[in-house]
């Protein structure tokens, strides 16, 4: 595949996008085969949970999560 006028974060995305359907598709029997610069580090750093600690499993992050209240009509 030729990308071409893309920028580096479109590019992450689309190499992130076209990974979960190599993912999704696997089971249905097509094999998909991906290479691109970097990608395993890309791939790496698009399924990491950010915020977390990922060096020490024992950290636990506190995220604040906005509770919305919905008015009903």
């Amino acid at each position: 595949m030729k990308v071409s006028n893309i920028s580096p974060k479109q590019w992450a995305n689309l190499l992130l996008e076209l990974n979960l359907v190599k993912c999704t598709w696997k089971r249905f029997g097509p094999k998909l085969n991906i290479r691109a610069k970097n990608f395993d580090k890309i791939i790496k750093w698009g399924q990491n949970i950010h915020g977390e600690d990922n060096d020490n499993p024992d950290t636990v992050v506190q995220r604040n999560i906005s509770k919305r209240k919905i008015r009903s009509s």
